[in-house]
């Protein structure tokens, strides 16, 4: 019989929130299909770990205008999250708190960067406050998510995925249940 972690968090664990910004919400540059939907169980966990004094950090992307990953550099992407910017800043409806952890990744016009962990002090962070246990949501599921997951693990964390935290782009159909599959088989238990 396996034992299943407790999904209550407690001391040793941390939020991370990937990526909730407004050009990732329905209206904005790169919208996630139904990419709002994340943010009230993603505040659920937010009052839960801040009630509790558990450290929440917040990933975001913070380009510069002229990032590799924009089309006009030959990138994938249209321009989105443009440092400073309103489609760069956090969802209004997010429940921040004050003293949330900001981590800005990919932040150099010629270096991408899909994790939180990438380029970051991220891990370091983590591991300076004694944390083991990662809870992680946000966008988007086939990408930020998934390589933060994947470099969370590497760094030998131990991972639950809020599953109704979560949304894929699903660039191709399918993108998300098979980064879903991907991060599990990886180690990621779906809470």
């Amino acid at each position: 019989m396996t034992v299943q972690p407790s999904n209550e968090p407690s001391r040793g664990d941390a939020l991370i929130i990937v990526d909730v910004q407004n050009d990732f919400l329905p209206g904005g540059s790169l919208a996630v299909p139904d990419g709002d939907a994340v943010i009230p169980p993603l505040n659920l966990y937010i009052d839960t770990f801040h009630g509790r004094g558990l450290p929440i950090y917040a990933t975001r992307d913070w380009h510069p205008a002229d990032h590799c990953s924009f089309r006009e550099q030959g990138g994938a992407w249209p321009p989105h999250c443009v440092a400073g910017t309103e489609g760069a800043a956090f969802a209004p409806g997010l429940h921040l708190p004050d003293d949330a952890v900001i981590i800005s990744k990919a932040k150099l016009p010629e270096k991408n960067s899909y994790s939180g962990f990438s380029r970051t002090d991220l891990a370091e962070n983590l591991k300076t406050r004694t944390i083991t246990r990662l809870f992680i949501g946000g966008l988007a599921t086939d990408y930020c998510v998934l390589n933060t997951v994947q470099d969370a693990l590497t760094e030998g964390f131990e991972v639950l995925l809020i599953e109704d935290a979560i949304r894929a782009v699903n660039v191709q159909p399918g993108d998300g249940q098979r980064a879903v599959n991907e991060m599990l088989r990886s180690g990621a238990q779906l809470i």
